[in-house]
């Protein structure tokens, strides 16, 4: 309990040096064992605050005569709770990969523990999403919260692997990839008067973009 309270006790921290850009804070996060379980925390949390901007968003910008009490809590239960559940889901897709192309396809070292610490961290943008209830500024909110996180999971793999920067893209871009992919068809099941489905953050409003 101890070890796993101190990696919590260190978060703030972290999670501050990474807002001013101390991008060595993966340095230090990587081979930090009690790291592992506050990086899957903000996984949670980044994406659960991704799904409830976009039903927040959803309140403050659809007002319908008839219903609208049924299709809040659908809405609710699709971007909040499911979307964000996809997303945390498919985050680990996206870490899982990554290590793959690394180790199998570039041979270069990839330790997953490492990953999820540094990946997890550099998940921690994707809260910026939360900002998408802005409704004239949903779109470049939510592109700029994945565009961010795209960025410093960049970073974070290189903290942790000795390939080379080109491969440190390709790999991330593969599980990127997928994971973008994905949302994107979520986003098409399921639809809510055909806003979006079960995704959260941009990709909520998929098919308006």
């Amino acid at each position: 309990m101890e070890f796993q309270s101190a990696g919590f006790q260190n978060l703030g921290s972290w999670l501050g040096r990474l807002i001013r850009l101390d991008l060595t804070v993966f340095d230090d996060v990587k081979d930090e064992a009690a790291a592992t379980a506050p990086a899957l925390a903000v996984v949670v949390a980044a994406s659960l605050l991704a799904g409830l901007g976009s039903w927040l968003w959803w309140i403050f910008e659809i007002d319908f005569p008839a219903g609208i009490d049924e299709k809040n809590t659908e809405a609710f239960l699709k971007t909040f709770i499911l979307g964000g559940i996809f997303m945390m889901a498919l985050w680990v897709l996206w870490v899982y990969i990554s290590a793959m192309v690394l180790s199998r396809v570039f041979r270069a070292g990839a330790d997953m523990n490492q990953l999820i610490r540094t990946m997890g961290l550099a998940f921690a943008p994707m809260a910026i999403s939360f900002l998408v209830v802005i409704g004239m500024l949903a779109v470049p909110l939510g592109a700029f919260a994945v565009a961010t996180t795209l960025l410093l999971t960049n970073v974070a793999i290189q903290a942790t692997t000795d390939a080379e920067p080109r491969q440190v893209i390709v790999s991330n871009l593969a599980g990127f990839l997928v994971f973008a992919i994905v949302l994107g068809i979520l986003a098409n099941v399921a639809q809510i008067y055909d806003i979006g489905g079960l995704a959260p953050g941009i990709f909520f409003f998929e098919l308006n973009v």
